[in-house]
């Protein structure tokens, strides 16, 4: 069915070769690759790489041949041409990487969960208020996945009505070979503060709601008793301040027989209409992932959103660094994610011992 929408067109480069200078600091997340190529594809240079690991730093430099080795992140630091300090560092990590690149003047962009506990996050609130610098957050699963993009463009086109519900499912693979931090709550901040981090921000985003609180959450470590320390199960109900409401529930149950590391959807129910996001993959069809339904009082329609909108908050968030405005996300928004993610954490009933 021919639908009546008409999308943003796709973001370009916003800089010039080396007019935005950038570093990575601490490696231990694979999702540094993928701030990285948002950046670069648009229009950033990669210049230092530092990492404890010296073969994963080696390894940046063969995909990224701009960046050199630094010696210290004390180097990096001291670079003026450094603009920005990106870490997908340990979770527990990031918020310090991060402090530490504002007060010598950079702006920080880090991986979820940007902090894991409340004394990290009102001291990055407090840096960036004092300093003017940003600490901005890779929330991937919304600002790197064309779907979610989509969706958004759609919700602005008044698509589906008032938003008044997002339902969020994040289901994971454990695999194998994970490193010691990954099953240490104290490194990880746990399942909810992790990867249900996406979820609150996207309730946040597509309501268009700026607060809210968990009403109930829940942990459990339901069938990997040899590593005490992993959650492989979490839920969440939110209560925003706009009168809509969002649930999130992650896992690390994802089947090996899937073929890819997890079925994430998004549900959004607005007043006229409704959207499924099959992020990821699209079961037993031949679609794949970045698959969009909508079904309001026009009809019902599926969008292949691969191609469709590309990721144009890697070039916002580098025009606001150099214009210090705030079009990719405020922080006030990145910052609010985080703090619900503290909440459902902090207050979930752990259902089993």
């Amino acid at each position: 069915m021919t639908h009546p929408y008409t999308f943003d067109p796709l973001p370009q480069p916003v800089v010039e070769s080396g007019q935005f200078v950038f570093a990575a600091v601490g490696l231990d997340h694979g999702h540094i690759y993928g701030m990285t190529d948002g950046l670069i594809g648009a229009g950033a240079t990669v210049k230092w790489v530092f990492d404890s690991d010296p073969d994963r730093a080696a390894d940046f430099v063969k995909r990224y041949p701009t960046a050199r080795v630094a010696g210290s992140e004390q180097e990096v630091l001291d670079d003026p041409d450094v603009r920005l300090v990106a870490s997908a560092a340990i979770a527990s990590e990031r918020a310090p990487i991060g402090l530490r690149a504002m007060e010598a003047g950079k702006d920080a962009f880090v991986d979820k969960a940007p902090v894991t506990t409340f004394a990290q996050l009102e001291a990055v609130r407090e840096t960036t208020a004092r300093t003017g610098r940003k600490y901005a957050v890779y929330y991937g699963e919304r600002l790197h996945n064309e779907a979610a993009i989509l969706a958004g463009q759609l919700i602005e086109r008044d698509a589906i009505g008032k938003v008044l519900q997002v339902v969020c499912f994040g289901p994971h693979r454990v695999g194998s070979g994970r490193p010691d931090w990954f099953y240490d709550p104290a490194q990880y901040g746990g399942i909810l503060c992790d990867i249900g981090s996406h979820n609150f921000e996207q309730m946040l985003f597509y309501t268009g709601a700026a607060d809210g609180r968990v009403s109930v959450s829940t942990i459990a470590n339901y069938a990997h008793p040899e590593t005490p320390g992993l959650q492989d199960f979490g839920d969440a109900h939110v209560i925003l301040d706009n009168g809509s409401t969002g649930y999130v529930r992650v896992d690390w149950f994802t089947p090996e027989g899937l073929g890819v590391f997890g079925d994430g959807r998004t549900l959004i129910l607005g007043t006229d209409g409704y959207l499924e996001l099959r992020k990821y993959i699209d079961i037993t069809t031949d679609n794949g992932g970045g698959q969009v339904l909508l079904v309001n009082d026009d009809g019902q329609y599926r969008f292949d959103a691969n191609g469709m909108t590309g990721f144009p908050f890697f070039g916002q968030l580098i025009r606001d660094c150099l214009e210090r405005t705030e079009t990719a996300m405020t922080q006030a928004h990145a910052l609010k994610a985080a703090e619900l993610s503290l909440q459902a954490q902090g207050n979930a009933v752990a259902l089993t011992p």
